[in-house]
């Protein structure tokens, strides 16, 4: 009886196994079924901090502007500087807000200015 070489579909499947657990520590860069397992674990948990970290940068960016906007003004925050602003239809993210408030925090001083300077105009038109 001749001697069956076996495949190499199995083997090739393991060396890719492998390539993606070369960057594990102890058995879970050697063996293949705990390379398997630490796989799948790792792929779970690259997804899900995808959608965090979108929320996180989220709740720094809120923080930041935040912390600029209540320097600025006594009774201001950042939820009535963002409702007026919607008002204001002045679309500008949080993203971008976030990064006037940290580079150049006179100019974010000058928009929320501007939006209480028309909020108080609009409230008491007798005045003009």
């Amino acid at each position: 009886m001749t001697r069956v070489r076996r495949g190499y579909i199995a083997r090739r499947r393991r060396i890719k196994i492998r390539v993606f657990g070369s960057s594990f520590r102890g058995a879970h860069s050697r063996l293949t079924r705990t390379i398997a397992q630490q796989k799948i674990r790792a792929l779970v948990s690259a997804h899900r901090d995808r959608d965090r970290k979108k929320r996180d940068f989220r709740r720094l960016w809120i923080t930041r502007i935040n912390a600029v906007i209540r320097e600025n003004g006594v009774y201001y925050n950042y939820s009535n500087f963002i409702h007026d602003l919607y008002k204001r239809q002045l679309l500008l993210n949080r993203k971008i807000l976030a990064q006037i408030a940290i580079l150049n925090r006179n100019c974010l001083y000058m928009i929320s200015n501007e939006i209480i300077k028309k909020e108080d105009w609009k409230e008491s038109p007798e005045m003009v």
